[in-house]
């Protein structure tokens, strides 16, 4: 196995280095809630892990109970002061460029270079930390994708045969209205809209219409914003479809940022939802250990990939993101931090954590490990849609935007604003936010 005093003897064998000192504490930062407990376990192993193994080195976890926006903006705050600036931290894939912009990471080449571990990870997944200037900021924990999860017994009940694999948006809205007529009570399908569920209202909400259809949210090679999209304003009158016709939760309902408690402890559980769209880390919930745990959860569930508008090529839509860690730039130790952060990473932990957060996994030797392929039935499946993924544009405008969206979702299934006119509000405020030069009419 990796020793990580290795990598600290490679960092420091040149000249004696401060970080060799005695007594040295290192802060770390990441999310924890009560139903995201399996970083908060694997921290906890690599701080006994690192401290025997660095004598008179305190490892300091500093956990951070919150949602993922507010997450972001506790940890934002910690950054404004060397006192509390943490030395690693848990960091959204999306926010790794303008965080770099703001100062905060630390780039990590000239460690990663002498890692042995680095070439296990994924090329594609190591894109996740690196920033405009090419350079490698964070290191990938894991990734994921985005996918319909739906309870077999209720859509049996609407006479829908399982396993379910809708075509177009019209086989949802058509299973819906199935599922709503065989039983007026239950709730037929879930997708998030509003502020109130910040990015998962466009992580498993909006971009997987929007993205099925034959517009982008950014133009990857013009490097502008698409206005005057069709596939948003179709994206929208979706979504109204949905709550106007009560085929989704209330819009009360939807406001709830913790409403996806309800989806995974009460709904699904209880066989009043008939599907939703989630990430591949959905079994974490339920499996052993889980935050609601449901025995059978893997007879009583399937998985389907979100379709295309029409049916249109590739056939499906996905969204990965995922988390990294990161060093702070104003760390004090850097390479006894850079060393703690191998100790998270390793292969042991790394596999905890995948399977304990069902987890797509972005080391090949965990992937290829198997406990990680025996740890879900639907590993496989959540895997394969890594081929019909998109990803966030990684820009510093992007968080403001995103809130745009999420504004003139919330807009729409309140029923304050038509599709057509929320679309064009969402274009009169991205040009606003990032320039008339940096917009393309689509």
């Amino acid at each position: 196995m990796f020793s990580v005093a290795a990598i600290l003897a490679a960092t420091t064998s040149c000249s004696p280095s401060p970080d060799a000192a005695e007594n040295k504490t290192l802060k770390i930062v990441y999310q924890k809630t009560d139903s995201f407990t399996a970083l908060d376990a694997v921290m906890q192993d690599a701080k006994k892990e690192f401290e025997a193994a660095h004598s008179g080195v305190t490892v300091d976890l500093q956990p951070i109970q919150a949602n993922d926006d507010d997450y972001g903006t506790k940890l934002a705050l910690t950054q404004r002061s060397t006192d509390t600036a943490p030395d690693v931290f848990y960091e959204d894939t999306f926010k790794v460029r303008s965080d770099v912009d703001a100062g905060y990471l630390l780039k990590l080449d000239s460690y990663l270079e002498k890692w042995s571990d680095w070439p296990a990870f994924d090329e594609a997944a190591k894109e996740a930390g690196r920033a405009d200037d090419g350079a490698v900021y964070a290191v990938p924990l894991g990734t994921d994708t985005r996918a319909i999860w739906y309870n077999k017994a209720v859509l049996r009940k609407a006479g829908i045969p399982v396993p379910w694999q809708p075509k177009t948006w019209e086989e949802i809205l058509a299973a819906a209205r199935a599922i709503k007529a065989a039983d007026p009570e239950a709730i037929p399908f879930n997708l998030y809209a509003g502020k109130a569920t910040g990015e998962g209202t466009v992580m498993q909400g909006f971009y997987e219409l929007l993205y099925g259809t034959d517009s982008t949210l950014y133009d990857e090679h013009e490097k502008k914003w698409v206005v005057g999209s069709q596939g948003f304003t179709d994206s929208l009158a979706f979504l109204k479809t949905l709550y106007d016709e009560k085929l989704a939760v209330s819009p009360a309902e939807a406001l709830d940022a913790n409403v996806w408690k309800k989806v995974f402890g009460e709904w699904f559980p209880k066989g009043k939802l008939g599907a939703t769209v989630e990430g591949s880390y959905a079994p974490s919930f339920w499996q052993k250990g889980g935050a609601y745990e449901w025995p059978g959860y893997e007879q009583d569930m399937g998985v389907a990939m979100f379709p295309t508008q029409k049916g249109q090529e590739p056939g499906g839509v996905s969204m990965s993101g995922g988390w990294t860690l990161a060093l702070g730039a104003k760390s004090k130790n850097p390479d006894l931090s850079f060393s703690f952060l191998t100790t998270v990473l390793n292969k042991k932990n790394a596999l905890s954590y995948d399977i304990n957060n069902s987890q797509i996994a972005v080391r090949t030797d965990v992937a290829a490990d198997p406990g990680y392929l025996a740890a879900n039935p639907f590993v496989k499946d959540v895997s394969d849609l890594v081929k019909v993924t998109h990803y966030r544009p990684a820009t510093t405008d992007y968080p403001r935007i995103s809130t745009a969206v999420q504004e003139a979702t919330e807009a729409v299934i309140t029923g304050k604003k038509s599709p057509e006119d929320a679309s064009a509000d969402y274009d009169a405020a991205l040009r606003k936010l990032v320039g008339e030069d940096k917009v393309l009419g689509k």
